[in-house]
């Protein structure tokens, strides 16, 4: 379980976050929604350990965020798995390459030859393995992120507009993706987005904010309440 409790942050003197204060129950799909500004990225630095709350705290299960210490950070951030809206991809290394770049920096080079094969083909990209980033169109450059981000199976995976550089089409094909990833694997998914199609098609849990509070939170939520006057 995600647990945000009375979490506030400050950064450069300004309050950037007021006590929010949710749960985030295993396998459950949120979508975190906002205006610029409203605070989503700083809920995301938090969650990836790169900020620390100013008050209150941070918990995945029973591991307070809060108190990592530098040495324990990496061993968190290999229990999360993050997407991106630029994909980051090494330009140098073929699809099969940057998902196995993943394994091998954290001394598990004995599991690409079973593990990264899997993901590849869970994210729809079997008989793409040779290719590099250039020769992929964008929606291929973003499945081969979110098998990079699923390598170390994680608990949790974050998304950071994750569509945002994507047509209608590749955005429906990554909302679907993230569907049968949550059915197949149990996995929590949260995603920020300004991306209609995502929450049109997942129907997640929607959690609004506004100035660095929580607007509204809710289990069921349509598109048009979601997003009024964020489009």
């Amino acid at each position: 379980m995600l647990t945000f409790d009375q979490v506030s942050l400050k950064l450069g003197g300004q309050i950037v976050l007021k006590k929010l204060d949710f749960r985030v129950m295993p396998g459950e799909m949120v979508a975190i929604l906002g205006a610029s500004g409203a605070g989503k990225s700083s809920v995301f630095k938090l969650l990836t350990a790169e900020k620390r709350p100013t008050e209150g705290d941070v918990l995945l299960d029973s591991l307070s965020l809060r108190d990592l210490s530098v040495n324990s950070v990496q061993a968190y951030r290999r229990q999360i798995g993050i997407i991106f809206q630029n994909y980051r991809l090494l330009p140098q290394k073929t699809a099969f390459e940057n998902v196995a770049f993943a394994l091998e920096v954290c001394g598990k080079s004995h599991e690409i030859a079973k593990k990264v094969p899997e993901v590849l083909q869970l994210v729809g990209l079997k008989g793409k393995e040779d290719k590099f980033p250039r020769e992929l169109s964008g929606g291929e450059q973003q499945r081969v992120c979110i098998a990079r981000a699923l390598i170390h199976d994680p608990k949790i995976l974050i998304a950071d507009e994750a569509t945002g550089n994507l047509d209608p089409l590749n955005s429906r094909g990554i909302a679907d993706l993230f569907a049968q990833i949550n059915k197949e694997r149990g996995l929590t998914i949260l995603f920020a987005t300004h991306d209609p199609v995502m929450v049109e098609r997942l129907s997640p849990r929607v959690i609004r904010l506004e100035q660095g509070s929580i607007e509204f939170d809710l289990k069921q939520c349509s598109v048009d309440q979601a997003f009024v006057g964020l489009l």
